[in-house]
């Protein structure tokens, strides 16, 4: 694992596993107040930031979202959408519907 500012599960561990890739990127914004998103100023202020794909994998905040092209987004639904395709298209997803697998994906 790279070095990180802080641990990603920090003293609480992963919380049963809810607390891996896209649930870890939706804690860090408040449904009501950071939307509309602005990306680039979302990025600068936690780019750097780990995000837990599963037991063993960790890549940064600013991964995930080089493959988000919007410069705003407008709700947390249309974000999920955004980071979910985004981590599909640059191998960070974890779960694959019908399959033995447990959804570390987060929400």
């Amino acid at each position: 694992m790279a070095d990180w500012p802080h641990d990603p599960d920090d003293e609480e561990g992963s919380e049963g596993m809810r607390k891996y890739g896209q649930a870890i990127v939706a804690k860090k914004v408040d449904d009501e107040e950071d939307f509309p998103l602005d990306v680039a100023a979302f990025v600068d202020a936690h780019g750097d930031d780990p995000i837990r794909l599963n037991h063993e994998r960790v890549v940064s905040l600013r991964e995930i979202f080089d493959g988000i092209e919007d410069e705003e987004i407008d709700d947390i639904q249309t974000m999920h959408r955004r980071v979910g395709e985004a981590m599909r298209a640059n191998g960070f997803w974890e779960y694959t519907p019908g399959s033995d697998a447990t959804n570390r994906g987060g929400a």
